[in-house]
């Protein structure tokens, strides 16, 4: 169906109007030729498109393929290095804990054997204070010693 029949059907009015062909044919006439030029520069276009040969194809994917590559490497490097910072991290926490659990063992040993350097001292002095008689009642306290025997 040629757009002529199209155009002249759709202008068809009811109250009796004429169609546009009818109204000036010499304008049918020319809007047929540009109509049908029009139509064979398409189909001329789209033939070359479709025959020309695709070169600058070939050209584009060695350069994707690099950015693919490029992109999958950073991505890599981006997660292998958040994984270490994390273990990095985890590392110094667990060598912090550990040194501070080994001054806290130290201070603890530190603080036992200061307590028992006190007690040996306390005890030295109770030893070298804590006797029976006094030294200058040393004769009569044995004699007191002698005499509960029978």
């Amino acid at each position: 169906m040629i757009f002529k029949d199209k155009f002249a059907r759709g202008m068809e009015q009811p109250d009796g109007l004429r169609t546009l062909a009818e109204m000036n044919p010499e304008q049918d006439s020319e809007l047929n030729e540009a109509l049908t030029n029009f139509r064979l520069s398409v189909h001329a276009w789209s033939e070359a498109a479709f025959s020309r040969s695709r070169t600058a194809v070939a050209a584009v994917a060695p350069r994707q393929v690099w950015r693919l590559a490029a992109g999958w490497a950073l991505g890599c490097v981006l997660v292998a290095g958040g994984a270490s910072a994390g273990l990095w991290q985890y590392h110094q926490r667990e060598m912090r804990i550990t040194q501070a659990r080994v001054a806290e063992q130290q201070r603890l040993a530190a603080l036992q054997q200061a307590r028992q350097e006190d007690e040996d001292l306390l005890a030295k002095v109770d030893s070298d204070v804590s006797r029976e008689v006094p030294a200058a009642m040393e004769p009569l306290a044995q004699l007191m010693v002698e005499d509960e025997t029978p």
